[in-house]
């Protein structure tokens, strides 16, 4: 959510950015925004009005009682009634209209960072750096769920029997490789210096549309029937609302967090060869990390998070590049963002596994995050990455490092958490 302050200033400037997102529905939004906040900001002068009537009136009636002018203070008694009476309904109608603003305002996106690409969606996000060598072996690499099952490692039969499609049951050393990675990623962002953390994995309505625009909330989120809860889609979720309505200290920014948690979505997405295996899933587990920041730091921050991700890819020897998503690509509170895609050798092609981003204030205000300032309160910036997660990565790992034999090569970096083990081989 931006600042109302902001569009009053620069209509003309929102509407372009909503312009430069390919969101034509919503330039409308900022004229509707600015009427209603228009006879708010009148209702409030009106409410201060009154009151200071009120007031005036109310001293009158002390007077007059003093003077045993009863009739008369009855009178002015009556003159308070009627403006109570017209009080009461000036700030309902006052309220009425800062509830719509609130309203628009949540629908109206982010602005963007000026160097975001533009674009219509993501078939126009720009490349901007590889790193490792994409090798395509001179043995075909099997689909990365038959690799799974050649190892005894994979059994989506029985997951759709117990709960349907997107879901599956990890088994032996592919489950152990899976909580390896996780481990090794929680362990190598302790070691940046970021506190670890298990989050709720459930939130409130007024967190889920604190951190994400209404679109995705009804895209991505499973609703607890019964109750005011979601289960999250990510750990970023229920880690940024564990700020939610606090004044923090300046002097302990920045907060930088890492999180484990499973993670739900409803969609599937796009239907084809993908769909067979473990790549888009209604269920996942995921390292993650957030930081929250002074809003002059933030895109420091955001370079430091991607480049993370890309180092712990390249420790696991997985060739990665970095896309820069355009406008149209970009979700509502995102003002910047980047993914970062691993090198599928079977498809000859990059996949992503992560994004990170940067959504500057829009979170803070939709959730009322606030740094305690020398003179007045300020939002901080909040941001988000993925470290990494499995299943999807371990479909990068298993195509880097399988063996014309049909085993999968381990990288050092894993082994103390595979129990010594250096390969894994269909027994």
């Amino acid at each position: 959510m931006i600042d109302i302050k902001f569009l009053r200033e620069n209509p003309e400037i929102v509407k372009e950015n909503i312009k430069k997102k390919f969101q034509m529905h919503k330039v409308e939004l900022v004229d509707e925004v600015i009427e209603f906040d228009k006879k708010a900001r009148e209702l409030t002068v009106k409410g201060d009005e009154l009151r200071q009537s009120r007031n005036s009136l109310s001293k009158e009636i002390g007077k007059k009682i003093a003077e045993e002018k009863k009739e008369e203070a009855e009178q002015i008694k009556e003159k308070v009634n009627t403006i109570n009476q017209e009080l009461a309904e000036n700030e309902e109608l006052e309220n009425q209209y800062r509830e719509k603003v609130k309203n628009i305002m949540m629908k109206i996106p982010n602005m963007m960072h000026e160097s975001v690409p533009i674009g219509k969606d993501d078939s126009e996000n720009v490349e901007v750096q590889k790193y490792g060598e994409p090798i395509v072996p001179d043995y075909e690499i099997p689909y990365h769920a038959e690799i799974m099952e050649s190892l005894s490692g994979l059994d989506l039969d029985s997951a759709r029997r117990v709960a349907g499609n997107g879901f599956y049951y990890l088994m032996g050393d592919i489950a152990q490789l899976h909580s390896a990675i996780i481990t090794y990623a929680r362990d190598f962002m302790i070691d940046k210096g970021f506190t670890y953390c298990i989050p709720p994995f459930m939130i409130r309505s007024d967190v889920v549309t604190g951190v994400m625009s209404f679109e995705e909330m009804d895209a991505m989120m499973y609703k607890i029937e019964g109750e005011d809860l979601y289960l999250i889609g990510t750990s970023e979720h229920s880690m940024i609302g564990k700020f939610k309505g606090q004044i923090l200290k300046k002097e302990e920014l920045p907060y930088t967090m890492t999180s484990y948690s499973p993670c739900f979505r409803k969609e599937k997405g796009a239907h084809g060869i993908e769909e067979r295996g473990v790549y888009r899933i209604h269920q996942f587990e995921k390292q993650e990390m957030i930081v929250v920041c002074e809003p002059n730091t933030s895109y420091d921050w955001y370079n430091k998070m991607w480049q993370y991700t890309v180092e712990l890819f390249r420790s696991l020897e997985i060739p990665v590049r970095t896309l820069e998503c355009c406008s149209g690509d970009l979700a509502d509170l995102k003002a910047k963002s980047v993914d970062v895609e691993a090198w599928s050798p079977r498809q000859q092609k990059y996949f992503e596994v992560g994004s990170c981003s940067n959504l500057t204030d829009a979170q803070s205000r939709r959730l009322g995050i606030r740094v305690k300032g020398e003179k007045e309160n300020y939002f901080p910036h909040t941001l988000n990455n993925t470290v990494v997660a499995p299943p999807r990565m371990l479909i990068a790992f298993l195509e880097n490092h399988y063996n014309k034999d049909g085993s999968v090569d381990i990288p050092e970096v894993l082994w103390k958490y595979m129990g010594g083990k250096k390969k894994l081989e269909n027994r």
